[in-house]
């Protein structure tokens, strides 16, 4: 992961409604929650919802998947992982100071 791709990951999460959304299906787990419990928990209307989705999906911080009629959100488990070691890479390794 180079820098740029952290930051599109982490402006998507920059707002507090998306990182609500995101922690919630990181609760989830892998089996993840469907759109309408996401909506029922967040009482917010359904076009308000599909944006914030919609911008985690492209961030790709959440995959969907249709099961029968039901539209199910996932946190990208794989990819918040990436991002913490990105995050925490060299971590206390210290730097070197300005001349």
């Amino acid at each position: 992961m180079d820098t740029n791709e952290a930051a599109g990951c982490l402006e998507a999460l920059s707002n507090p409604t998306r990182l609500n959304i995101y922690r919630y299906l990181v609760q989830a787990g892998n089996s993840g929650s469907p759109v309408g419990d996401i909506q029922k928990r967040f009482d917010m209307p359904g076009s308000t919802l599909s944006h914030h989705i919609a911008r985690l999906v492209r961030a790709n911080l959440v995959v969907q998947e249709r099961q029968s009629r039901t539209l199910i959100c996932k946190a990208n488990f794989e990819l918040m992982h990436v991002i913490i070691s990105f995050l925490t890479q060299c971590c206390c390794s210290g730097v070197k100071k300005a001349e």
